[in-house]
């Protein structure tokens, strides 16, 4: 692909840097931005700035937040004593759109994947199990995507509270196999979460 200018060139290759985008996407919304008023592309870039200067991560669960403790957490009104473990923000997003659950959340920053190069110590299990084990916790809930890597970091949180008396359970499987939580439709999901069973269970069957 041939650029008339160095800085529209170096706007495609940054645009196409992102997950999804291609070059030829990437030029479609660069050359969409150009076209746009000035004030609007300086909007953009001002909101990219702030997203990167002032997020900040919860200290309690990891999701992304605006502030020290996110407002789930906050909430007095959510079940204190319920945990559901999930893989990113999308998979809150996406829970939290079906109004089925009223717990609270840990997110782990992702799942374990050797192919991958990423291990339990690469991902936010220790501060789960601690929450745990401050005593509070009587649920913990398994919602990862039905994938191996997801299976696989379920049974290593598992294996890590072995010795400490709490229930675990896991989204029914109306979720396929290989699916993507964040891609699940929210009346199937919201079943799943209602429908949750005992993680025991879910070994046995897999």
């Amino acid at each position: 692909m041939e650029f008339s200018s160095k800085l529209l060139e170096n706007a495609v290759y940054q645009m196409s840097q992102l997950p999804g985008i291609g070059k030829r996407t990437a030029l479609r919304l660069v050359l969409h931005l150009l076209r746009q008023p000035e004030t609007q592309t300086q909007y953009l870039v001002k909101a990219l700035g702030a997203l990167r200067e002032d997020i900040k991560f919860c200290k309690q669960c990891h999701s992304i937040s605006d502030v020290i403790l996110c407002d789930i957490c906050q909430n007095p009104n959510r079940m204190q004593d319920v945990i559901c473990v999930v893989e990113d923000i999308r998979d809150v997003m996406a829970i939290e759109s079906t109004n089925q659950y009223r717990g609270l959340y840990h997110v782990l920053g992702g799942k374990i994947s050797p192919m991958d190069g990423i291990g339990p110590k690469d991902l936010y299990i220790d501060t789960l199990v601690e929450r745990v084990k401050s005593g509070l916790v009587k649920e913990l809930i398994f919602a990862l995507s039905a994938t191996m890597e997801g299976d696989t970091t379920n049974f290593y949180i598992y294996k890590q509270l072995d010795k400490i008396e709490i229930k675990t359970s896991t989204i029914a499987r109306g979720i396929g196999v290989n699916d993507e939580l964040e891609y699940a439709d929210e009346i199937t999901l919201g079943r799943s979460i209602i429908n949750r069973i005992p993680f025991e269970n879910a070994l046995k069957s897999s």
